[in-house]
Order: structure tokens, then sequence, then C-alpha cells
């Protein structure tokens, strides 16, 4: 399992003076790459290869409130992978100093090419270094139709 600590500042408060939703956001988008860098996985081999994650989305279920003065710490784990590595999904849980889970998040992505911007495979080496992370007990085998599972379509707006 990753884990990276955070302090929470007063500008990742609220109106409701508890952590705000764009920090859990934020939060999980920058453990997601420092958990890429641990694996090799820097922004300069990305920019070599034209490959950046995109994220599709993130479900966060919120278990208890968060306030400043005590650090809280992320985690991730992969949760899954398609087996060219195109798709893959994370699991992150907050905690508190203490340890208590105070939220969890799916979240579920995929490579895209940044000249093509189009999905794309990772490089084998970034292949393999993703297949060597730390797996979640529930992962598995992600395909094309796991990324449409909640069935939304764009929407234009109408015409008035």
């Amino acid at each position: 399992m990753f884990i990276k600590n955070f302090e929470v500042r007063w500008s990742d408060l609220d109106a409701n003076r508890h952590l705000a939703n764009s920090a859990y956001v934020n939060m999980m988008s920058h453990t997601r790459m420092e958990f890429l860098n641990s694996l090799g996985l820097t922004l300069n081999q990305m920019a070599q290869n034209q490959l950046s994650p995109v994220v599709f989305h993130e479900h966060i279920y919120y278990f208890r409130e968060v306030f400043p003065g005590k650090p809280i710490s992320v985690s991730l784990e992969v949760k899954g992978l398609s087996e060219d590595g195109t798709f893959f999904e994370f699991e992150h849980n907050f905690y508190t100093h203490e340890g208590k889970n105070i939220a969890t998040c799916d979240m579920m992505g995929a490579w895209i090419h940044l000249q093509t911007r189009k999905l794309a495979s990772p490089t084998a080496t970034m292949l393999a270094a993703f297949e060597n992370a730390d797996r979640n007990e529930n992962f598995r085998i992600l395909t094309k139709e796991d990324t449409r599972k909640f069935g939304r379509k764009p929407k234009d707006l109408p015409a008035f």
C-alpha cells in the first residue's frame, strides 16, 4: 500500500470549516503522482513517451469530518488494470493520524497520448512498473466495458 501524508491547511477548508471535497480530490491527485514517481514513472518519462494519465471518474464516500490541526494520510492501492495497461483503477483511503478511516474513493482512469489525444497503452517499461505495484485484495483485470459501467453519455444542451 502506498501512503502519502498531508497537513490539513486553512485553504483546504470549506464554509463548514471542515475539509472541502475539492481538497480530497487534490490530495488524491497528488498521491497518485507520487505513487507513479515511486514506480519510476516520472513526469519526464511520461513526457518522453507523450503519455499522461487521465481520470474517468472518482467516487468518494465520506465517513467522518476532517478538521485542521492533525495530519491525515491518503493511501493508494491498484484495484484494477487492463491487460495492456491502458485502463487502471485505484482505491484511495483517507486516515486520521490515529489510523481511523475517514473516507474512501474508487477512481478509474487511463493513459492518453498527448499528441493524438486518444487512449493509449503505456510502454512495456511503464506496464512492468504497474504490474509490480501492490494490488488491492479485490484486484481485477479491467476491460473497456468496465469503463462504461455507469452508462453515462454526453448530453448536449438543447436548442432554445
